[in-house]
């Protein structure tokens, strides 16, 4: 669908009218770096990229944002989603090498796939804010990774008008100084008297006009004398980020008005609507059934305790379902199905498994009536396509199960004290099952999801469950590495 070679910009609307030289680009992005490992992405980039990296680099950032929206929507405070995320951008989004085409090359990475983003979360309010917020929280984790050093390297780069007030200011205000912080030192960083008089004789201050800081008057956190706002060093962050948000906020807005221009664009429009219609970055559709963890899933396994404790809950929902009923109605079919397909069921041992479970069926009845079906799912009858297992979203979108009915998900569709119990049979303790269904009563289906997994793996995988075998695989990862280690 998208070729891998290099679109020329010469004469393009935004791009100069030459041909931009190879030494052009290193030379811009040392500019707009300015010697700092950080940005604010104020000018838009320049150069060249295939689209092969216009799409990875793309990936590789919006995985780091999924994460981030993950653990918040898991509840996790900041200094855990800092943890979490600061291996994942050393890993895919470093900024650091010493050695000086690297570091080009590294910065020309995260800048393209900072602005490629930009297109694809700019079309509506929705995808802005997302998009916003964790950028936001990007940057954070980012600045607080510098060194004292670094982090005013960086300051300085920004051209804003604060400066560091000198040691003779500070003294002549210290008594100011001091009673304007402390109680933001004992509330925010939970010092007692002594400890803050100490904290204040190492801090620093900045001098900023006060119309920077009006989200901190009214919280009496700050002196303030003739229109110049005095700010401790450790309230520097906020005010950065402030900056940050507002100024990407504006050019989301901005990006939104341009952006009717790509509609022409049969190469990049596709992938950054596939990038931004909630295109599951966490598990790749394409491995479903060929990886290490469905070496051994049959006929007869598949159904075994050992695996069936591995679903999720509404795998384990839908073969409670057929081994009570030895039967599931037509939605249901199509949607464990798709799932054992998924986990690494063949087609022949799907067949094997339906008939099977189908206790009260013939087996001419069930050639004539169930098993077309099988094969279409599979990509063997009808149209010949290769359905792929339902995620989540899907399965959110089909209609509620009625009595006698076991497809859709637990977490939205069973009563209270139904999904408890099912709860406690996976083995929950009862305060897990209570946040648990405190989550679910909030809609959040997905999250409840998330929260039985990292449960039930003891906290080794915290990651935000998108599709039913995602969980599957993970689950099977951490059961598998289990057992290796006894």
């Amino acid at each position: 669908m998208f070729r891998s070679t290099k679109r020329r910009t010469a004469g393009r609307k935004n791009f100069e009218s030459s041909i931009i030289s190879s030494s052009t680009p290193n030379a811009y992005l040392a500019n707009v770096y300015n010697n700092s490992k950080l940005t604010f992405y104020t000018l838009p980039p320049v150069g060249e990229i295939t689209l092969d990296e216009f799409e990875t680099w793309a990936i590789d950032r919006i995985k780091i944002l999924n994460e981030i929206e993950s653990c918040a929507a898991r509840n996790k405070s900041y200094k855990e989603i800092e943890s979490i995320v600061a291996p994942m951008i050393q890993q895919t989004l470093p900024l650091n090498s010493t050695n000086v085409e690297k570091l080009n090359r590294e910065r020309q990475k995260d800048y393209y796939s900072h602005f490629i983003l930009r297109l694809c979360f700019s079309r509506s309010q929705e995808l802005r804010t997302k998009f916003l917020k964790n950028e936001t929280t990007l940057f954070k984790i980012r600045y607080n990774q510098l060194t004292n050093a670094e982090q005013q390297q960086f300051v300085k780069s920004l051209n804003l008008p604060w400066d560091f007030i000198s040691l003779e200011e500070k003294e002549q205000l210290s008594t100011k100084l001091f009673n304007s912080i402390s109680a933001s030192l004992g509330y925010v960083l939970q010092l007692d008297d002594v400890q803050k008089r100490k904290y204040f004789e190492q801090e620093e201050f900045i001098k900023i006009p006060f119309e920077y800081v009006t989200d901190l008057l009214p919280q009496r956190s700050i002196f303030l004398q003739r229109g110049t706002a005095y700010v401790p060093k450790f309230q520097q962050l906020q005010l950065l980020v402030n900056e940050f948000s507002a100024k990407l906020e504006a050019a989301l807005i901005s990006t939104s008005h341009a952006f009717p221009s790509l509609d022409e664009d049969d190469r990049i429009l596709p992938i950054l609507t596939h990038l931004s219609s909630g295109y599951s970055l966490n598990y790749s559709q394409d491995s479903y059934g060929a990886n290490e963890n469905s070496s051994d899933i049959n006929a007869i396994t598949v159904g075994s305790k050992e695996i069936v404790d591995q679903f999720p809950l509404c795998g384990q929902h839908a073969m409670y379902g057929l081994r009570t009923l030895h039967h599931l109605k037509y939605t249901a079919r199509q949607q464990f199905t798709l799932f054992l397909k998924g986990i690494g069921l063949s087609l022949e041992d799907a067949l094997t498994f339906w008939s099977g479970e189908f206790k009260s069926v013939s087996i001419d009845k069930f050639n004539k009536e169930y098993k077309y079906n099988i094969r279409h799912s599979y990509g063997l009858e009808g149209g010949r396509i290769n359905y792929k297992p339902w995620d989540c979203r899907t399965i959110l979108s089909k209609p509620r199960p009625q009595k006698g009915e076991y497809h859709g998900c637990p977490y939205r569709d069973l009563s209270s004290d139904s999904l408890a119990r099912k709860l406690r049979e996976m083995g929950l303790e009862e305060k897990d099952v209570q946040q648990i269904l405190e989550i679910s009563d909030k809609g959040d289906y997905t999250n409840a999801c998330s929260r039985v997994l990292e449960v039930k793996t003891n906290g080794h995988v915290q990651e935000q469950v998108t599709h039913p075998n995602l969980y599957f695989d993970r689950m099977r990862q951490y059961t598998k590495s289990q057992q290796t280690e006894a």
